[in-house]
């Protein structure tokens, strides 16, 4: 295993992603007459254009309208919020001096510098997030394509019955298979809801909704990273009321109902209706791991920390039935 910790989380990744949609694979497999190699890359495909095609859309069109942006507005939104007399409420009294301070010295020109040197270091690790994609495909390429055979020698070298085999991939696939759909799901979810409030705007609906269905995925900070530009970006333009708006839409409704209440609602929608044998794990267990992988491992937490979650879940429930069959 050292010889491949380097690629042990890639490795992970590519094979969970195959697991969460072997549904969908071997149904593929089964279009295709059972021919693997083909089914594969058929359903690799349908996996990358997931994901790859609306990227692509997004990357096209950021970089159309990045000529006729316009940086004045943003001065001008500076000067605005400088020019008010904004006192910090009650408990943030004591920081009062140093935000007028902050406020006094902000300088567009000087952020843009400071974010191009961000964007160096964010080039970078874009880089490697590449490579680890490409990696990631490879391995769910040879996961699609060997999965059964990995199966089958699994079952032969372990010390268990091939039905407790079976019954432990089948948890874990159907689990990830609810934390895949149900992700999809509400990163489309809040892409469309921010399209519709960026499209009262005057903004390009579609671009900023998929913008938003990608900064959801991001841990921590979201759709953060587009309702806030937007919103100041209106107030730019003079519209104090619609920034407002803006930002209360997207803290209410989307960060707030859609992230938070609908979520587990998903789940449990996905886990009963469209996976073909529910997972025995209640979905607010699987919705909680999702935040707890996320805590732990970053991005990829979203599906490492079910499956964590479901092997141990699985394993334990193995364990109880191997100690009735002793003491029977």
């Amino acid at each position: 295993m050292y010889l491949f910790s380097p690629f042990l989380m890639v490795i992970a990744i590519g094979v969970l992603m195959a697991v969460a949609t072997s549904g969908l694979h071997a149904k593929v497999t089964k279009l295709c007459r059972g021919r693997r190699t083909l089914a594969s890359v058929l359903s690799l495909f349908l996996l990358c254009a997931l994901f790859f095609v609306p990227f692509i859309y997004a990357v096209i069109e950021i970089a159309k309208n990045a000529a006729s942006f316009d940086m004045a507005r943003l001065n001008d939104a500076l000067s605005y919020v400088q020019s008010l007399n904004i006192k910090l409420p009650g408990p943030f009294e004591k920081f009062d001096t140093q935000f007028r301070s902050f406020l006094a010295n902000l300088d567009v020109a000087g952020l843009a510098k400071q974010i191009i040197s961000y964007l160096s270091v964010v080039g970078k690790s874009s880089a490697k997030f590449i490579v680890d994609m490409v990696l990631i495909v490879v391995f769910c390429f040879f996961a699609y394509l060997y999965g059964e055979s990995f199966k089958r020698f699994f079952k032969k070298i372990l010390p268990v019955e091939p039905a407790q085999i079976d019954y432990i991939f089948s948890e874990t696939a159907n689990t990830m298979s609810v934390v895949f759909y149900s992700t999809i799901f509400n990163a489309v979810l809040q892409g469309f809801l921010f399209s519709i409030i960026a499209g009262i705007f005057g903004f390009d609906a579609l671009l900023m909704g998929v913008l938003f269905a990608f900064c959801s995925l991001i841990p921590a900070v979201g759709g953060a990273l587009i309702y806030v530009p937007t919103a100041l970006y209106v107030l730019a333009g003079g519209s104090t009321s619609g920034a407002i708006v803006i930002m209360a839409y997207c803290v209410i409704l989307i960060s707030t109902l859609a992230d938070s209440f609908v979520k587990p609602l998903v789940i449990k929608f996905i886990n009963s209706r469209l996976v073909e044998n529910p997972a025995n794990i209640n979905e607010m267990l699987i919705f909680f791991s999702m935040l707890s992988g996320i805590s732990t491992f970053g991005f990829w937490g979203v599906i490492l920390g079910p499956a964590i979650l479901t092997l141990f879940i699985a394993v334990l429930n193995l364990y109880d039935y191997l100690k009735k069959i002793e003491f029977e």
